[in-house]
């Protein structure tokens, strides 16, 4: 019996993380032999972010039907609690933990979780690396990067660049690197094992959902485009906004259909809780963060009423129940991935899983995933034009939905966890 434990956020949790902590372990779950559980933070990060991290509107047990047992016992802010997380990784005499490693500022809790774990032999460690060099960069994240990280036996990355970014951060470390399809590596050297960002099976269309109501409920137009997630700076919708705007001014058959929650708005500034959280964080991103990083005054909504296109524009500006998302993905004809920076993005493969067509910047794994013609259309970095013409590309030129479904065929959860067992836990 393989006893494998998946840390990161669990269910309750909003967000890609742990949608993709808890999809793992379904897929761990399926495979003959195993015993999973999921060890969990009750909070995730400093107390001060003034940000609600729960998911307070999906209905639905994402582990029903699943063997495992989830344990929510971390604190970020309460060392104690990182050493009752060993304890009770210990107990359960796991073989393999897999940590979800996706934000520089864990790098204490986990890196001394790991460092504890590591003074046994027998378990394995291995880091799921959703990046390794910060989106929005602070001069103190590659401390907390090595700390947190250091002590794996080895690495699941989604893409090349994560890999080379490894090789920067360790650089007298030596790696091996191998994939899903590589014979079992023996070669001297921490391993690498480069795989992919799996498809999400939550999130499924539905056969019998009225597209053409929901549409008209919405007031969308004949081409949707559509950008889904949290609102956050990095992630271009700003960008997504001018260059539809541009098209809008050639076309009255578009609509840009906007859904997710703005990432820092979503306490309640009237409390006073909310408004000192917001000043101690304030003075913690001055002190370490990038000016050019601060995101506070981050608001691409407000250009939708600065460039005149509120009737061709709509805005879900809130946290979607999983429950909900097919409907925005069903009714749209392309997904936007206008990103300043990215790194295998969840948001992606849900767009995957509902075969849809991406049009993304030339940034990071996206040139890797997406073959321009293919599955979807590259614009060029931070070029608005650009961006609206391979929004034109995408009327005129429709991508065969069936060549996205070919592009993600392989790249399931099941491959996935048993690529990890077969490489990593030996």
């Amino acid at each position: 019996m393989l006893k494998i434990v998946c840390f990161g956020p669990g269910p309750r949790f909003k967000g890609g993380i742990a949608n993709y902590n808890t999809s793992l372990a379904k897929a761990f779950d399926k495979i003959l032999e195993t015993e999973v559980h999921i060890v969990s933070w009750t909070q995730q990060y400093p107390a001060i972010i003034p940000r609600d991290f729960i998911d307070r509107k999906s209905r639905k047990d994402q582990l029903e039907g699943t063997n495992i047992k989830v344990h929510y016992i971390t604190n970020y802010n309460n060392p104690i609690t990182w050493k009752k997380t060993v304890n009770l990784i210990r107990s359960l005499q796991a073989d393999l933990i897999i940590f979800q490693w996706a934000i520089a500022v864990q790098g204490f809790p986990l890196g001394f979780i790991a460092r504890q774990l590591a003074k046994s032999r027998k378990i394995k460690i291995v880091f799921d690396l959703h990046f390794v060099i910060q989106k929005e960069g602070s001069a103190l994240d590659n401390r907390f990067t090595r700390f947190g990280i250091k002590k794996a036996t080895s690495y699941v990355v989604h893409a090349r660049q994560t890999a080379d970014q490894l090789k920067i951060l360790f650089p007298k470390q030596e790696f091996c690197i191998s994939n899903e399809t590589t014979d079992n590596i023996s070669q001297n050297g921490k391993k690498i094992l480069k795989l992919f960002h799996p498809v999400y099976d939550m999130f499924k269309p539905d056969p019998v959902f009225d597209i053409e109501k929901f549409k008209t409920k919405l007031g969308l137009k004949e081409h949707v485009f559509l950008f889904f997630g949290f609102i956050r700076k990095y992630k271009g919708l700003h960008q997504a906004v001018e260059a539809f705007a541009r098209l809008s001014k050639e076309r009255n058959d578009v609509s840009l259909l906007i859904v997710g929650e703005s990432f820092w708005q979503t306490l309640d500034n009237k409390k006073l809780g909310t408004r000192i959280k917001t000043q101690l964080f304030g003075l913690a991103k001055k002190m370490f963060l990038k000016k050019q990083d601060d995101e506070k005054e981050y608001n691409p909504l407000s250009l939708i009423r600065k460039y005149g296109i509120e009737d061709v524009t709509v805005v879900v500006n809130e946290f979607v129940s999983n429950e909900d998302v097919h409907k925005y993905f069903q009714v749209s004809n392309n997904l936007i991935l206008f990103y300043l920076t990215a790194t295998p993005s969840g948001v992606e493969s849900i767009g995957y899983n509902f075969q849809m067509p991406m049009l993304a910047s030339k940034v990071g794994h996206f040139t890797e995933t997406i073959l321009d013609g293919f599955n979807g259309y590259l614009a060029e970095d931070q070029n608005l034009e650009s961006m609206k013409e391979v929004m034109v590309k995408a009327i005129n030129q429709p991508i065969n939905r069936d060549n996205v479904a070919k592009t993600s065929e392989n790249m399931s959860w099941e491959v996935y966890a048993n690529a990890i067992i077969e490489h990593l836990s030996v």
